[in-house]
């Protein structure tokens, strides 16, 4: 007897997870492990860039966590030398794993980056069609007047430019979307490519570049890159000298229009105004700015996205505050 075909929601649901080299404080870095849980991730890769013994101390005792800390006898059992750049030490991390992970699909992501899906991620998942080897997640980045309240992605197109010169008249011109970081987004990638290798947005494979244009607009990426001028100015001169504002990335803008990348426009500011310039400028795009606050709300910019981060920390590390 032929076996009657099972209903859509019989079929295997996806299995997946996140791999994210992180430093910083271990409530931040055990906050971004217990919301992800929540959220329903199979298992969690988790690179400390850094010691941090209280977070590993908690984190190695969770079933659905792999942790290791990124010290010289790490770096040594994988026969290489530490990278110098976080960057390189991201992706060498994501990469190992995605070469020996039991999930289905794997997401690289940041500890300031929340995925916020409209559905179970598994759902959303099941229904990439097959022949797509990876989908993209792009970013909403966080405003400054209130710690659940993100600014809109604005999708390219011919209109983005006047929209966004619209909403930042002083410095809309020289950042591409009005965003403070990236624009690009991250990814979920399907496990099993052979020869693959991730950098921060996109992925190589046989080290050419294999493109990634399939979005998945049911997830946003809540990237808490700049909250507040005082998280900000804390991780100005990193960003500056070898992060996401580092010399020698793309202009924003084409250069015979006179565009500047990231380095050059803040090192300019910096250098023209001080303090008081650069605070001009975060207040601007960060939306501060009473004036910028309110043209966001007019568009439509502004999504509310609450992560309840200590909720979901004491839920699944009790006891950790």
């Amino acid at each position: 007897m032929t076996p009657l075909p099972q209903p859509p929601d019989a079929r295997k649901k996806p299995r997946w997870g996140i791999v994210s080299t992180l430093r910083g404080p271990a409530r931040d870095i055990l906050g971004f492990a217990a919301y992800h849980l929540d959220l329903g991730a199979d298992h969690l890769y988790l690179y400390l860039d850094e010691p941090n013994r209280r977070a590993f101390r908690i984190l190695r005792r969770h079933p659905r966590i792999t942790v290791r800390v990124c010290d010289d006898t790490f770096w040594a059992s994988r026969k290489r030398q530490k990278p110098e750049r976080h960057q390189v030490r991201q992706t060498v991390n994501a990469t190992f794993t995605y070469r020996r992970t039991d999930l289905d699909w794997l997401a690289h992501i940041d500890v300031d980056e929340f995925l916020w899906p409209t559905d179970a991620i598994e759902n959303l998942l099941q229904d990439v069609p097959t022949d797509v080897h990876a989908v993209r997640v792009r970013p909403i980045e966080a405003l400054a007047c209130g710690e659940e309240l993100y600014k809109a992605f604005i999708p390219p197109g011919p209109n983005r430019e006047a929209l966004v010169e619209t909403i930042y008249p002083n410095y809309g011109p020289f950042v591409l979307g009005g965003f403070l970081s990236h624009v690009q987004g991250k990814l979920f990638v399907r496990t099993g490519l052979e020869n693959l290798n991730f950098r921060i947005h996109n992925l190589f494979q046989d080290k050419k570049i294999r493109p990634c244009k399939t979005e998945l607009p049911q997830i946003d990426l809540c990237h808490r890159h700049a909250p507040d001028w005082d998280h900000w100015q804390a991780h100005f001169q990193f960003r500056l000298n070898r992060g996401s504002y580092q010399p020698g990335m793309a202009p924003n803008v084409n250069r015979d229009r006179g565009g500047l990348n990231m380095n050059e426009l803040l090192s300019w500011i910096e250098a023209e105004s001080g303090q008081e310039g650069l605070r001009a400028f975060y207040d601007e795009l960060s939306g501060a700015d009473p004036k910028v606050f309110a043209r966001l709300k007019e568009l439509g910019l502004i999504k509310h996205r609450p992560l309840h981060l200590e909720q979901k920390l004491q839920k699944h590390f009790p006891g950790s505050s």
